[in-house]
């Protein structure tokens, strides 16, 4: 292994067990856009994966620090070619954005808003973590808002960027509100922070505690960083007044929660290299009416909260692909990159495999369809699958890859009834095949070792014929995070014909595991 890993997956998962406070990232993985809320003895969050199907994807935690995927908001955002990569179209780095997470008279929320269709979708259940989901959608595309039922049963939402806007809405959520028209509330909310050129205030989360209305926003000052702004009023149409809220790492963007123990903290992300957006809570006193975000003006490493339990099972998961009589065809932890053709995949034509099968042509790896995903994780961790040739047709490329725009992939190409096993490269941000070696049989194993340490952002592929003794390929990849993306690297299997349609692979497993790194 070139990764020089110091400690396999079960030593972190160990050592949590014995350490006596929670750390700083509370996930060491993408999880962008967090909308927090406390019902019962639950917390409940939202996040955002955009272009991925399922979407909105939702979470649990009872201790704000250990959370599991418990549902989505929906399967597929909508039917068109951005979303279903086709007719050369996708929609990466768009599909639906930051969410806004509510729980009301008994029925939660789901609020989002997506470039792609240009609206604004809502998502309601009575059981958050069973469904089933009602939709509702309505043009336009209010850009991250914050849904608010105020306590005079009147719905709103406010939204935008720099400029901050109201608009009331329909009580069953339906569309604005007839003769209604939109307010400005803030006309430029990121004077707290200097108001100068830069990132304009967006992000927006509205809270309402001790009477007072608490609205939550993200900026970036020129020259600066992730700034976190935050205004209070006596009414929801304000007048509101500012002040800067926090300004360290650029940790930012967020809102906040009270914590089982009564204490209360900002729940905010960092953009932390090609791993992501990756959560921290950071604890809040409250002082003269204002929350004070920090410790010393500081987001601190340690927090008084139960330790991290890790990121096996609830966020990432390996999968053998069997499945018992009643469960679900893929866990929560599997997101298709794009809507799937769901006819074209299987893991219950050959029992305990996952099948990937072609129907159309494709030349382009990040246009091919169903590509299955889940995330990787920090600070260092491994993802290993197994495929099946046999059943391959020329020009197929089956294998697995780390996709963002800058993608790297480790597969196996038929080529006139001859397979090759092959490493592609996209770190400069076009693709090279960089190795290319001959393959004689019909089983091969594929490993991706990722390096997020400090930002180090490196990977390394490997292969090997009998799953113990393996072999590196290709050259390093130097990871990086893009906008066109906008969303940190995810193990993706994948399999997708060039020459001629209804070829399929099978995938026995996919292994996950976490370690921590040698510091260099």
């Amino acid at each position: 292994m070139r990764l020089r890993i110091a400690v396999i997956a079960i030593v972190l998962f160990h050592q949590s067990l014995f350490a006596q406070k929670a750390t700083n990232p509370i996930i060491f993985a993408d999880v962008p856009d967090l909308s927090i809320i406390h019902v019962g003895d639950s917390y409940y969050m939202s996040s955002t994966t955009m272009h991925m199907s399922p979407g909105v994807p939702i979470m649990k935690s009872k201790d704000l620090v250990n959370w599991d995927l418990v549902s989505y908001a929906y399967d597929t955002l909508a039917d068109m070619d951005e979303l279903n990569l086709t007719n050369g179209k996708s929609t990466y780095g768009k599909g639906s954005w930051a969410s806004s997470l509510r729980y009301h008279n008994g029925t939660y929320y789901v609020s989002t808003f997506a470039q792609t269709t240009g609206r604004t979708h809502i998502y309601t259940t009575k059981n958050i973590e069973k469904g089933p989901w009602k939709a509702i959608s309505f043009r336009p595309s209010y850009h991250d808002h914050s849904l608010f039922f105020d306590d005079d049963g009147r719905v709103y939402m406010i939204y935008g960027g720099g400029k901050l806007k109201l608009i009331e809405l329909n009580a069953d959520l339906s569309g604005v509100k007839p003769g209604t028209t939109e307010q400005v509330i803030i006309e430029n909310a990121m004077l707290p922070a200097g108001g100068g050129p830069g990132l304009a205030a967006e992000g927006s989360q509205l809270f309402r505690y001790n009477g007072k209305y608490y609205l939550f926003n993200i900026t970036w000052p020129r020259g600066g960083m992730r700034t976190v702004i935050i205004h209070r009023a006596d009414k929801i149409t304000g007048p509101y007044e500012g002040k800067l809220g926090f300004q360290d790492l650029g940790v930012a963007q967020g809102g906040m929660i009270d914590a089982p123990n009564g204490d209360w903290y900002a729940y905010l992300f960092r953009d932390f290299g090609s791993v992501g957006r990756i959560p921290y809570l950071v604890p809040i006193k409250w002082i003269d009416g204002w929350p004070v975000i920090g410790v010393n003006g500081k987001a601190p490493e340690s927090l008084d909260l139960p330790a991290s339990k890790g990121l096996i099972p609830g966020i990432v998961h390996s999968d053998e692909f069997t499945r018992k009589k009643g469960e679900a065809a893929l866990p929560l932890i599997w997101q298709w990159n794009h809507n799937p053709d769901n006819s074209l995949w299987s893991v219950t034509e050959r029992k305990g495999f996952l099948r990937l099968k072609t129907g159309r042509l494709d030349t382009s790896f990040l246009l091919a369809r169903n590509t299955l995903t889940q995330r990787t994780i920090g600070p260092v961790c491994t993802g290993t699958t197994s495929l099946d040739l046999t059943k391959m047709k020329e020009g197929d490329f089956a294998g697995l890859c780390l996709l963002q725009k800058n993608y790297g992939l480790a597969g196996v190409k038929d080529s006139a009834g001859r397979k090759y096993i092959i490493m592609i490269n996209a770190s400069s941000g076009k693709p090279e095949q960089v190795a290319t070696i001959p393959l004689n049989q019909n089983r091969i194993f594929f490993k991706a070792e990722c390096d997020f340490t400090e930002k180090r952002d490196t990977a390394h592929f490997s292969y090997s014929l009998d799953g113990k003794s393996w072999t590196p390929i290709g050259t390093q990849l130097k990871m990086s995070y893009t906008l066109p993306h906008f969303m940190g690297y995810r193990f993706g299997l994948f399999n997708y014909a060039t020459e001629k349609t209804g070829g399929y692979v099978d995938f026995d497993f996919f292994h996950i595991t976490q370690a921590i790194s040698e510091k260099k």
